[in-house]
């Protein structure tokens, strides 16, 4: 019996974990089209796990349909919505590395206007603080959106081992 319920839990880590990859794929593209952002949108609208990280995405995927909407009575609604569940994860969350980074990301390609730009300074430190301790998937991510964010400095990505 523990052996079956150890392989189910495995099997549901693993195809978990494929998820995840898969929305941070989707996710580091978004911003490149319109047709990237919403190939991510659609790939989070079929997500039926409600973990938090996924969550996240979701919380994402919510703040980019403001970018493509047609509606412009629309843009500022999807903006809010997806911050204000964006913040509630991460206030559930506070030392999950990703949920920081996703945060980080959305306020950095947000225009200044929105003003959701609080917590950058913070999530920055936080994921250089906690760099060392994330599994090699998400250090391998957080390098590569470290790469090419305005946030982190020269000094910031050397300390990304």
């Amino acid at each position: 019996m523990k052996l079956l319920l150890s392989l189910l839990t495995g099997l549901c880590l693993f195809f978990q974990s494929a998820d995840i990859e898969a929305l941070r794929n989707s996710y580091a593209k978004a911003n490149q089209s319109v047709t990237n952002t919403q190939s991510f949108i659609d790939l989070t609208e079929k997500q039926s796990s409600s973990d938090a990280v996924t969550s996240a995405y979701k919380a994402a995927a919510k703040i980019m349909e403001a970018r493509i909407t047609k509606e412009k009575g629309k843009r500022k609604s999807f903006v809010k919505s997806g911050a204000t569940s964006l913040e509630n994860i991460i206030k559930s969350n506070p030392n999950n590395a990703e949920l920081r980074l996703i945060r980080l990301s959305v306020q950095e390609n947000l225009p200044k206007i929105v003003g959701y730009h609080s917590s950058m300074k913070d999530d920055k430190t936080f994921i250089l603080n906690s760099y060392s301790k994330q599994n090699t998937g998400l250090k391998n991510y957080i390098k590569k959106f470290a790469s090419q964010s305005k946030t982190f400095t020269a000094a910031d990505r050397a300390l990304l081992k």
